[in-house]
């Protein structure tokens, strides 16, 4: 089967049954399976289904607890600490920042820390969704070792991604959703299936040398963005994520691919504002539509045809999509494929058909 395109939503019903039947709950399984096909939509196709078979292989290894909901430890004014109970990610995730909103709405802002987590896709999810309900929100999370700190050749560090949604009105919304390095592990993790090399500033081999080649990088450490920059907007990162959460920190943080034995602990903070303790939310959404028009408005560079803002090419993205179907390079589509028939789902109900 070489199909070129899928239906989004078919990818969301397949996603869904694969993960019901490898034993997650419904409501769960759905979230996840969103999750993943949200990623896909916008292009980021490293978080997108491409990790549904790790994810499945660590539930059927017992490494994911599928029975107990996360858990709230505390809530004390405006912040609460939430603990995952090693559920899946997205499940946690979304407990998390229902609690975040929950907080702002009452407190103006919400700041809720997740400890005992695992890999909860892609930042964005969570940035969209607060920003349909007219709310600011800012993602936080650190991630398995694969950056050295700058001057290092040894991971220590994760890509530890921020990602920040800001609604507007007529114009699109800001939506930030970035790793600390250069590129997330996933995109070469990726290029590694594909066959496909990388751009040489992405990462570093074993010896600390510059490489084209994914399969030396994965074996290396990727690069921070900025330098020096990244690599402490990493650190921070991990700090608030890992050590004031109480989750586990640079290389305490477990591999979602290399380790077999243990949770992996990742740490998350959610950060919600409710733009209306400010001002009222449509005056708002027409001063960021005036701001963003104005970005847009700056005389643009030799070869440059207009001024995007941040995750609007993504939004671009999600529309072509969503009417012309995911394509997913053949690897991929064969990894599903395979996991599909395991669990006895045919993944061709989800091919576009038009």
């Amino acid at each position: 089967m070489n199909p070129t395109r899928f239906h989004w939503k078919g990818l969301e019903q397949v996603a869904a049954q694969v993960l019901s039947r490898a034993g997650v709950r419904g409501e769960d399984a759905q979230l996840v399976a969103r999750s993943l096909v949200h990623a896909d939509l916008r292009g980021v196709e490293s978080h997108g289904l491409s990790r549904l078979p790790i994810y499945v292989q660590r539930i059927e290894a017992g490494l994911i607890e599928l029975t107990q909901p996360p858990a709230l430890v505390v809530r004390q004014g405006a912040t609460a600490l939430i603990d995952g109970k090693n559920q899946l990610g997205v499940v946690v995730g979304v407990a998390a920042l229902d609690e975040a909103k929950q907080l702002a709405r009452q407190h103006g802002i919400g700041l809720a820390g997740v400890r005992h987590s695992n890999h909860f896709g892609s930042c964005s999810y969570y940035a969209e969704q607060a920003v349909d309900e007219g709310l600011i929100l800012l993602v936080l999370s650190n991630a398995p070792a694969s950056m050295a700190p700058t001057g290092g050749i040894v991971p220590f560090f994760g890509t530890n991604p921020i990602a920040i949604g800001i609604p507007a009105g007529e114009q699109p919304p800001f939506l930030l959703d970035m790793a600390t390095s250069v590129a997330a592990r996933g995109k070469i993790a990726l290029a590694a299936k594909k066959g496909s090399a990388i751009p040489e500033d992405w990462a570093i081999d074993a010896d600390g040398l510059p490489t084209h080649d994914p399969t030396k990088a994965l074996l290396g450490s990727l690069l921070p963005i900025g330098g020096a920059k990244g690599y402490g907007l990493a650190m921070f990162i991990d700090i608030v994520c890992g050590l004031l959460t109480g989750a586990a920190v640079g290389p305490g943080v477990k591999s979602l691919y290399d380790n077999w034995q243990d949770p992996q602990d990742i740490g998350h903070v959610f950060l919600c504002i409710d733009v209306q303790r400010f001002l009222p939310l449509d005056a708002f959404r027409q001063s960021m539509d005036a701001y963003i028009r104005q970005v847009k408005n700056v005389p643009t560079a030799p070869g440059v045809a207009e001024i995007l803002i941040p995750g609007e090419i993504e939004q671009r993205i999600m529309t072509a999509r969503k009417q012309d179907g995911i394509p997913f390079p053949q690897t991929v589509v064969e990894e599903l494929a395979k996991l599909c028939s395991a669990y006895g789902i045919d993944l061709a109900q989800a091919v576009c058909t038009a």
